[in-house]
């Protein structure tokens, strides 16, 4: 069957994007883009999601329910229970998949995240990896999060460092898009009239939260009144848009967020720096989701492309109460920002920072719900969707109030496509093209919630949605109430057809509707693979599968050899030596190794023939310097970290000789980079672990081989900290 004519297929996923932060739901952040797109489509204020990103993009991908596929958590914790594998059986068919046989050309841009750990080195398996699921191309990253400005990035099955470096410009999501526009030219080019799918997941507006101040200072002052007002004129906003009904109520602010009056007068400049780039960020997002549309408008294919707009789960709040200028504070165990507020508030979204805004601005985010990511209330799974399709909508710029789901897109765009599914393509979702040309059609009505034990479950008129409260967020587990105890949960119950926001609870009213719902759900976990329930990051990773091959306690690199990940390396916070035999000239300079960056990692450089050995802790900088430069010829330069009390120290060897020391003041971290960070031998690349050199700064003499040693047993309490680490992916 020829394929010419069929309509090209684009799907923009933006991540940790509320309910209530694109213009066009009425936030006040610019975005024209996607507004236009809104106005020449149609907005649906009742999509919903899974509440967290691998889950969402499994559902996307599949038609099917997180669990069903194995996506009941992130990738990054993989266990041996069917619904919670991080993997995607072989036998359900993805999107791509299907659209290849059909004839489409099919590309992945941007953030993968179903992938399990452990399996994200060059090394593979590559089962998991997007051109073994159906997509041709691949160009993007493998985990949760990464740098803007200096990402790990890969290129269909294997690394490669980013085209440009942090000083030339270099922006993760102006690359992401000129790779999109690229495979769009190259097949247009070579291949003319052949439809394609572009799935475009783009890290932003993930933290860290990185653009420039031409884009940031856009908005100098715009929130100086704080998260509470921003919330109500986002809120007037939605009403008059229509993207709320008339009788919505504006959910109240639960407890443990502050009240902005109640936010000390030294403090506010900085929260409301944090919005500022945050909304910089999202606009630079948009103006660069235009010149992708703009390609479309150009070479004639903008009306026969049905492109979908939306965000994987609602606003994060895992910033916590004050927001953080480095992320990786949370898994470095360390407390509040380490820079005075002046210093973080002049950084904030630059490349010496990794940054996320505070649980305030993420709860405006959602206006009108409540909670956020990670919890099935509908500030965690209901978001924004834009569908625009100028030969298939027939009455653009209308609002539609279907239930829709993740899980319904597949089969939307099967039947929009009039692909005849074979036995095997079956789906948990129902398609709901039929609201392109119809205002009135009413979709399904009943869907089952479950997200790190929070549980909700929609039927009909009615949602019943759990208190729990899950582990991981350490200000949620500390301030927020509700239930840490599955026999303890209670059931909220709400009519969404005269309560848009979830706002009044009617489960006192009507207990026996709260009754069968609470059986309902159970019905849909038997059937999913939702049980057994757990809320408790820690339990998981206990039980992670972890890799077929993991790497020795002490392994063995050489120069010519690629990046090695983080995840194949030996074990570095409980002690470890790094053996670096090199040969010096007479003018030694460069790195020898590197891991990561400034934001967190580790690295052995050389300048004027003196090591130095730098070592940063969520940006909580540590440095050994030898005092005299090494002589010309073969050396070993040895750098160790020695665990003990109170927390250990570094120290730096030439020939086995101790040149220098310096004390910790706190524990090494589990991992390093929340997005993965790679070791590289003779030359960094991106960012510096420290400002004494800059990248790439290749070592002038020779490196015969780099020796890592895991050198101490973990202490008890490792897996608590490994459940900690993990979690921030």
């Amino acid at each position: 069957m020829s394929v010419m004519g069929k309509p090209n297929v684009i799907t923009i996923i933006l991540d940790d994007t509320g309910f209530g932060q694109l213009g066009c739901f009425g936030s006040e952040i610019a975005t024209p883009r996607l507004d236009a797109l809104a106005a020449g489509g149609l907005r649906y204020n009742r999509f919903h999601v899974t509440a967290m990103c691998s889950p969402t993009r499994a559902s996307l991908l599949t038609g099917r329910n997180h669990h069903a596929v194995g996506y009941g958590f992130l990738a990054d914790i993989p266990l041996s229970t069917p619904g919670y594998t991080a993997r995607i059986p072989h036998d359900v068919p993805t999107l791509p998949e299907v659209l290849r046989t059909e004839g489409y050309a099919t590309y992945a841009v941007g953030k993968w995240h179903l992938t399990p750990r452990y399996e994200r080195s060059p090394a593979g398996p590559f089962d998991t990896w997007p051109l073994a699921r159906g997509f041709d191309r691949f160009y993007g990253f493998l985990q949760g999060d990464t740098s803007q400005y200096a990402p790990n990035l890969v290129v269909d099955n294997h690394y490669v460092d980013p085209p440009a470096t942090p000083a030339e410009g270099y922006h993760l999501t102006e690359d992401l898009v000129d790779q999109a526009r690229r495979l769009i030219i190259d097949l247009e080019q070579h291949a003319p009239g052949k439809p394609f799918f572009l799935n475009l997941a783009l890290g932003a507006m993930h933290a860290p939260h990185h653009v420039s101040r031409e884009w940031s200072d856009r908005y100098l002052g715009q929130f100086d009144d704080g998260w509470d007002r921003l919330r109500e004129r986002t809120f007037e906003r939605q009403k008059e848009l229509g993207v709320v009904p008339p009788d919505a109520v504006l959910t109240t602010r639960p407890p443990w967020v502050r009240a902005w009056d109640d936010v000390p007068d030294n403090e506010r400049a900085l929260l409301s720096r944090q919005q500022e780039v945050f909304a910089g960020f999202l606009s630079h997002t948009d103006f660069h989701i235009g010149r992708l549309v703009d390609l479309l408008a150009e070479t004639g294919q903008l009306d026969n492309t049905i492109i979908l707009v939306l965000s994987d789960n609602g606003a994060s709040a895992e910033g916590g109460v004050d927001g953080t200028y480095n992320e990786h504070e949370f898994t470095s165990r360390l407390g509040s920002t380490l820079l005075p507020h002046d210093e973080a508030r002049e950084r904030w979204g630059d490349e010496r920072t990794y940054p996320h805004y505070s649980w305030g601005w993420a709860h405006a985010g959602n206006t009108p719900f409540r909670l956020w990511k990670r919890y099935t209330w509908l500030g965690g799974t209901r978001t924004p969707l834009i569908v625009h399709w100028p030969r298939g909508i027939a009455t653009p710029g209308e609002v539609r109030d279907t239930f829709v789901h993740a899980i319904d897109v597949m089969p939307t765009l099967v039947e929009a496509l009039r692909i005849e599914r074979e036995g095997d393509v079956t789906f948990d979702g129902a398609s709901f093209a039929a609201t392109f040309v119809n205002s009135e059609y009413s979709g399904r009505s009943s869907q089952y919630f479950e997200l790190l034990g929070s549980r909700s479950m929609i039927d009909g008129r009615w949602k019943a949605t759990t208190n729990h409260v899950s582990e991981g967020v350490p200000d949620e587990e500390e301030l927020m109430t509700g239930s840490r105890d599955f026999d303890e949960d209670l059931w909220s119950l709400f009519d969404l057809t005269t309560d848009f926001s979830e706002s009044r609870d009617l489960a006192d009213e009507h207990p026996e509707v709260v009754r069968h719902l609470a059986a309902r759900w159970e019905e849909e976990a038997s059937r999913n693979n939702v049980l057994p329930l757990s809320d408790s990051i820690m339990s998981r990773a206990v039980d992670m599968v972890f890799p077929r091959f993991p790497p020795r306690s002490t392994m063995v690199y050489r120069p010519d050899g690629g990046p090695i990940t983080d995840e194949s390396l030996p074990f570095l916070a409980f002690g470890f030596s790094v053996r670096a035999r090199c040969t010096f000239d007479l003018s030694a300079r460069g790195v020898i190794y590197a891991l990561g960056d400034w934001s967190g990692g580790l690295a052995l450089h050389v300048s004027d023939g003196i090591p130095e050995f730098h070592l940063s802790r969520a940006s909580e900088l540590f440095s050994v310097l030898a005092t005299e430069s090494v002589t010309p010829g073969e050396h070993v330069i040895t750098t160790r970290y020695v665990p003990g009390e109170p927390y250990g120290q570094l120290t730096l060897e030439v020939d086995d000789i101790v040149v220098g020391v310096v004390q910790m003041t706190g524990a090494l971290p589990i991992v390093f980079q929340h997005g993965g960070a790679a070791l590289r031998l003779g030359f960094d690349v991106g960012l510096p672990v420290s400002a004494s050199y800059v990248p790439p700064a290749r070592f002038s003499g020779i490196i015969h081989e780099v020796v890592v040693s895991a050198e101490s047993a973990p202490p008890p309490g490792f897996m608590e900290q490994v459940a900690q680490a993990l979690h921030a992916d």
